[in-house]
């Protein structure tokens, strides 16, 4: 992240133009399920082979996590990540137009206990997420086998029609998309859901220009959304991470909580940076466990690097609307 706010390319182009992303769910929609994992397999050693920027990031990203493994190990789990990729990407858009018995059926775990709990409160609650395993389809699932209504917070893509699509994609299901637009007006409209007893989804492991909360990330500092703990905070809503990804027989685990509260007393600037590094410590977890899930296709590590130490101080001294 620059000083002025310009994020850093987060998808190679060729995986995330409207000619892929539209191609892929036309196919996905009328070719067997087995063909389009297929089709996705190959594309993803094209996408490995052919998108060197996005290879030489996941492998920097891994080199990070795993400094003790060799450049062949670290270029195999990146190709491996590209095949995950691609293979949520089938799963999700698949979804969108499967009876819910048939989805059920590859659902080997739900837990979503801890969303019944929060809103049992009134109070709303916050799906926080990384950018890892199938977090599209976690909206799929939680719409199709609960009743909770489901708003999600995205931020505009680079090209505007795979944002079009997207949106219409969410939409299909009852899922209203949040556009990260200016900081104070996307936490107000985030506020308002919560007081309707929503569940509001967010990854929080992207920061936006100033908006972020120092953590630790695989003992590294790292930036993260700073807004999810900050609502959190005022609304009484508490952080419930939340996951989707595929078991050992290949069936779809969804785990979400426990819940994390953060603390209406006491020092707001301390509650907020312990609730973000606890969940920080929740995807950190999950990476170590499933590395070939962590879809950060740009250089992660060099990303918090850039940070300005000062601009932290001066998102911590800010105020919620």
């Amino acid at each position: 992240m620059t000083t002025e706010g310009r994020p850093p390319m987060w998808h190679p182009r060729g995986l995330n133009n409207e000619w892929i992303v539209g191609a892929t769910y036309a196919g996905v929609s009328h070719l067997p399920r087995r063909m389009t994992y297929g089709m996705g397999h190959v594309g993803a050693w094209l996408a490995y082979r052919f998108q060197p920027n996005g290879t030489a990031a996941l492998v920097e990203n891994f080199r990070g996590i795993f400094p003790d493994r060799s450049e062949a190990e670290l270029r195999a789990l990146a190709l491996r990540t590209y095949r995950s990729y691609a293979r949520d990407t089938v799963d999700f858009m698949r979804s969108l137009d499967q009876p819910a018995d048939v989805i059920r059926r590859r659902v080997s775990r739900l837990e979503t206990a801890a969303f019944d709990a929060a809103l049992a409160r009134g109070r709303g609650a916050i799906a926080l997420s990384g950018h890892f395993g199938n977090w599209e389809l976690a909206g799929v699932l939680l719409r199709r086998f609960t009743t909770y209504p489901l708003s999600v917070v995205a931020m505009r893509e680079p090209d505007a029609e795979v944002s079009r699509i997207r949106y219409r994609l969410r939409a299909k299901l009852g899922i209203e998309t949040i556009e990260v637009r200016q900081q104070l007006e996307t936490a107000i409209t985030i506020r308002r859901l919560l007081q309707q007893n929503r569940v509001v989804g967010m990854l929080l492991d992207r920061h936006v220009a100033k908006d972020y909360v120092q953590v630790t990330f695989f003992r590294r500092p790292a930036y993260f959304l700073r807004t999810p703990a900050m609502l959190a905070f005022f609304s009484g809503a508490p952080l419930i991470p939340s996951f989707v990804y595929r078991d050992e027989d290949d069936r779809l685990v969804v785990e979400c909580g426990p819940a994390i509260e953060v603390p209406r007393t006491g020092d707001r600037d301390e509650n907020i940076r312990a609730a973000s590094q606890a969940v920080a410590d929740v995807i950190e977890r999950q990476i170590r466990a499933r590395p070939h899930y962590w879809y950060q296709f740009y250089r992660f590590w060099t990303s918090q690097d850039a940070v300005p130490r000062e601009a932290h101080d001066e998102a911590a001294a800010s105020t919620a609307p």
